[in-house]
Parts: C-alpha cells; sequence; structure tokens
C-alpha cells in the first residue's frame, strides 16, 4: 500500500461474492439443491450433489459445472440435454435459508454507509444474487445494488466497467471519485482501474491466493481492515 494522493474518494463501492461473505456456503447449499432435483429425476442425487460440489470448488466462475458433473457420476453425454435443463432451473432458483457474512462484516458496512455514499456491484445472474444478498441479511446496509448481468449481461461482467459506471450514475459521483473494495484483482481491481478510480482488494476467498495483478492501492486480509482503511482515506485532505 501506498499513500494516498489526489482528492479523496467520494463513495465507496463493494464486491458481494467472497468479500461480504463466504461463497462457498452458497455454492454448497445450491449443489445440495441440484442434487435433490436430480433425485427426483431418477439419477443419485448424492453422487450429483458431491461432484457437483467438487466442480464448483474446481473454479465457480467457468460454465458446464452440472454437466461435467453429470459426466462424472455416468451419466452419458447424449443423456444431458435430458437433464440439465431441470438441473440449471433448480440452481438458479435456489433460495438459502441464511448466508452467514465475515465476521465484522455487518459493522463494517455500517460504518461504510454511514461515512459514505455506499453501494454493491456482483456479477452473476440477478435472481442469483438477489436471493444471496437477502440471505446474508446485509442488503438494509446497500441501498444501491447493481447486478452486472443485468446491465449488459455476461458480457458486463467485471472488469467491464458498465456496471461499475451505471453504479456511479446511480450515486451521483463521478466514477474515478470510488472505491472499490473487492477479493478479486481480475475483476474488483480491474474494473477500478478501467475508470480511474482505486480499490482495495481482500485477500479471503476463494481467489485467497491469486496474484495481486494488477496491484490494489491496499490489499488487506479482511473486510473489516478494508472498510477501516477506506474510512482514513474518505476524509483524507487532497494533496497539494
Amino acid at each position: 500500500m501506498t499513500g494516498w494522493t489526489g482528492p479523496p474518494p467520494l463513495g465507496v463501492v463493494v464486491d458481494l461474492d467472497d468479500t461480504l461473505y463466504p461463497q462457498a456456503d452458497y455454492l454448497a447449499s445450491a449443489a445440495t439443491a441440484v442434487g435433490a432435483e436430480a433425485q427426483r429425476a431418477g439419477l443419485d442425487g448424492a453422487a450429483v450433489t458431491a461432484a457437483l460440489r467438487q466442480e464448483l470448488a474446481a473454479g465457480s466462475d467457468t460454465g458446464g459445472t452440472i454437466d461435467r458433473a453429470l459426466l462424472a457420476v455416468g451419466v452419458p453425454a447424449a443423456d444431458l440435454p435430458g437433464y440439465v435443463p431441470a438441473l440449471v432451473a433448480a440452481f438458479t432458483a435456489h433460495t438459502p435459508a441464511r448466508l452467514t457474512p465475515y465476521p465484522g462484516a455487518e459493522d463494517a458496512l455500517r460504518a461504510l454507509a454511514a461515512a459514505a455514499p455506499l453501494a454493491c456491484l456482483t456479477d452473476g445472474h440477478p435472481r442469483i444474487q438477489a436471493a444471496k444478498l437477502a440471505a446474508t441479511g446485509l442488503e438494509p446496509l446497500l441501498p444501491v445494488v447493481v447486478v452486472s448481468d443485468a446491465v449488459g449481461g455476461r458480457p458486463a461482467r467485471k472488469p467491464h466497467p458498465a456496471g461499475l459506471l451505471a453504479v456511479a450514475a446511480r450515486l451521483g459521483l463521478p466514477p474515478d471519485r470510488l472505491l472499490v473494495i473487492g477479493d478479486r484483482p481480475g475483476k474488483d481491481v480491474a474494473v477500478a482501474a478501467a475508470v480511474g478510480a482505486r480499490a482495495i482488494r481482500v485477500r479471503q476467498g476463494e481467489y485467497a491466493s491469486a496474484p495481486d495483478e494488477p496491484p490494489a492501492w491496499a490489499v488487506t486480509d479482511s473486510f473489516p481492515a478494508a472498510a477501516a482503511l477506506a474510512l482514513g482515506v474518505l476524509g483524507a485532505v487532497p494533496a497539494r
């Protein structure tokens, strides 16, 4: 981390998955929902659940995880079209009862909300992301939520700047005066850089070991620590 130079940020934008709560918890429950649907379709539901969890653990941001899970449990490739649509629908419709935020995340969000305009920018299916956020119980602290897929589909996902530009417009702030907090350098840090803003990377979750490329203004090991840094610069005096 280097000292903050230039005008301070005017607003804070936070990521959702693996920034405010551990996404592995959602993926595990969603895999169980898919397994239950597979069982209803005449497959071994427990085996499908286990195979899907393994696929998701290998990379949750890749497509075709349900297809690969079915192949792993012995479903012939020719039979996939008869199973996959219903299982994808089960995944998409899954509504977790509760997703526990990381320790201190709620208090940290509350402090940020009291200090500056606050928003959430997240990638993913809008229905899924809404269900996740509701399950965390953090939604009341995030007055502005933008799901990039609702802005322009998968091509608009971070690091594409469309979602962050939409956040800036909703907040009524210049995009380069936002401070982004997120766990993924290639998405959260990169999208900030794309609009001339800065970011704090939180090293936790699935991408905790990813290299710091592109580099963030600061790197922390928890969201509360990132929020504390953000609070420190929100009142920073512009460099002369």
